[in-house]
């Protein structure tokens, strides 16, 4: 299938095509770049040197797709982006390229990236993540597969965020979030568990009542997280689960600690009703 290209677009040396992209107009495609087949660029995208786009994406009006990183750091060396299948870059996205020589930014496939969202150098974007409008990715940030965070969020350079877990919106996350978690504040805190990320992504009730009793003890028991993690190994068999002493045995810039009911009581900033609060320390 042809691909289209709109006679106002400009495409630099060496360009890369599939089969069957549109490429609307004012859209500037610059030396170098490799695209896959079937993708969409409406009008006046950008997308930068060193970007690898791959099959049926869809990137919407004045999206900016490997861009210098805005890092005083960066040298203009050779650095890279690279963009899986299937995800839906929307208006005025902006996602820029690694900042040292030969790094790269790294998104995989079926993600949904809102107006407004920015990925900042060298972030790593897993698989079905939800990025709402206006959300911010810092440098070295990673976001693990099927997580969702909402619009008017700030992560700090190199936090990590779990599979499936959920930020809420107008948070500041400066730690790391584990996965299967519900977490929002300023600063983010863990509020309880995302039941309904969980339900929704078909893990059984067998493997949700693990991963509840592996919340329980790793916020709600008193222990310290050593501890917690022990038990969990010890009364947890599932992947899921243990996927969380995993994730937080890697940590290095710690995990967000829980909301207590001193926070509670004492009307402590939280983005969560307390009716939702109250439910959740009574499970």
């Amino acid at each position: 299938m042809a691909n289209k290209i709109h006679p106002s677009a400009t495409l630099g040396a060496q360009v890369q095509l599939g089969e069957g992209n549109e490429i609307g107009p004012g859209c500037v495609i610059e030396d170098g770049v490799v695209i896959g087949s079937g993708n969409k660029l409406w009008m006046n995208v950008y997308v930068g040197p060193g970007t690898t786009l791959g099959h049926e994406n869809q990137i919407h009006m004045g999206a900016v797709v490997g861009h210098q990183p805005q890092d005083l750091g960066f040298s203009g060396a050779a650095t890279y982006t690279k963009i899986g299948d299937r995800n839906t870059i929307r208006e005025y996205v902006t996602i820029h390229r690694g900042t040292k020589e030969g790094s790269a930014t790294v998104i995989g496939n079926e993600n949904y990236l809102m107006a407004n969202a920015h990925v900042a150098h060298n972030c790593e974007i897993g698989h079905h993540v939800i990025l709402v409008n206006l959300a911010s990715l810092t440098g070295y940030c990673i976001i693990q597969d099927q997580a969702f965070i909402s619009g008017i969020v700030g992560l700090h350079q190199f936090t990590r965020i779990g599979r499936l877990a959920m930020i809420s919106a107008l948070s500041a996350v400066n730690k790391d979030v584990p996965p299967f978690m519900l977490c929002g504040g300023r600063p983010a805190v863990v509020q309880g568990l995302n039941v309904v990320g969980l339900r929704r992504a078909g893990i059984g009730p067998a493997v949700r009542e693990e991963i509840k009793r592996a919340y329980r003890l790793l916020y709600r028991e008193g222990l310290n997280v050593p501890h917690a993690l022990e038990a969990i190994q010890r009364d947890c068999k599932s992947p899921e689960a243990l996927s969380i002493v995993e994730f937080i045995t890697a940590s290095k810039r710690g995990i967000c600690a829980g909301i207590n009911a001193d926070d509670e009581e004492a009307g402590g900033e939280s983005l969560l009703p307390k009716k939702i609060l109250r439910e959740t320390k009574s499970e």
